[in-house]
């Protein structure tokens, strides 16, 4: 089973999440393999510290053009839909920051001027965290695309019993490359307007990509209602709440992991653990279509 943590901002303990989550079906005997795709700007090391044992480079490929067969005709710009190769009378430039190796002009090129060389974006890595099967990717500093790292990343994953991704925040292209194919999405929020403002946008990326989900609500009791209130309104599962206990504030600022400093809590993820592993092909298959239909109720209203 694969389970994607997903948040709509950045800060509402995703990370807590997910690392304690794969500790404690560690723990039960599972094979779990912890896949932080936040590669930007990956933490849940800092919290399961584990023992690297492998590392690779990962990169891109760009084009690279040969003068000499270069007849200056344009088709290579007049294709590239991102402007990253710009002809000019005598001169081909390329801005490799902008290029998405898809490969277009080097297929246009007339007199095959154009060739591919790999560029290194990142950096993949590989480890073992006692029990859990570990697996990150960082890019490299000024990199804009971090999907094809991201896609290394899962594509790296050991074969285990339980996949749990660790997604970048919010809403865009990383993150949806990083929930596709997840068997259950756990949307991380917190009691606050901002928290609530974003998971409305969360939850439609997910409906979007008929992913079966449910929220968890952290740093509950802060006093705002909203985002329980809004999971009501909609129908959506809330699976637990995390309480807003300094404690689990202090553990998560000195790299613990919440079960294992504070073992009152550690019932509370092996709950929410069993509740997600409970749901059979079947009933997730009822769940993503209750879900959609719901969505396509509203806006149909709203229209």
């Amino acid at each position: 089973m694969r389970i994607a943590v997903a948040s709509g901002k950045g800060g509402t303990g995703k990370t807590t999440l997910a690392t304690n989550l794969a500790w404690v079906a560690a723990q039960n005997g599972q094979t779990i393999a912890y896949v932080d795709c936040d590669v930007e700007e990956p933490n849940g090391h800092l919290f399961l510290r584990p023992e690297i044992s492998e590392e690779r480079p990962i990169g891109k490929t760009i084009p690279c053009v040969d003068l000499a067969k270069c007849i200056f005709c344009d088709k290579c710009e007049e294709i590239c839909q991102f402007n990253a190769i710009a002809c000019f009378a005598k001169e081909v430039l390329i801005f490799p920051e902008l290029c998405h190796a898809c490969g277009g002009c080097q297929l246009v090129c007339p007199t095959a001027a154009i060739s591919e060389k790999l560029r290194d974006t990142g950096k993949l890595q590989v480890g073992r965290a006692d029990r859990v099967r570990f697996v990150h990717g960082v890019l490299n500093v000024g990199e804009p695309l971090s999907p094809p790292l991201v896609s290394a990343v899962k594509s790296a994953v050991p074969k285990s019993d339980l996949e749990i991704i660790d997604a970048p925040p919010g809403t865009s292209c990383p993150v949806i490359e990083s929930i596709r194919g997840s068997d259950y999405v756990i949307l991380v929020t917190e009691p606050t307007p901002f928290g609530l403002n974003d998971l409305t946008l969360a939850t439609e990326m997910v409906k979007a990509l008929k992913l079966p989900f449910g929220v968890v609500i952290n740093r509950a009791g802060m006093g705002n209602d909203g985002v329980l209130a809004y999971c009501q309104e909609k129908r959506i599962q809330v699976l637990t709440e995390i309480p807003d206990d300094r404690r689990i504030a202090e553990a998560y600022s000195s790299g613990s992991l919440i079960c294992e400093s504070l073992s009152e809590y550690r019932p509370l993820f092996e709950s929410l653990l069993a509740k997600i592993s409970r749901h059979g092909p079947t009933e997730l298959a009822d769940c993503v279509s209750t879900q959609i239909t719901q969505g396509s109720v509203e806006r149909g209203s709203k229209r």
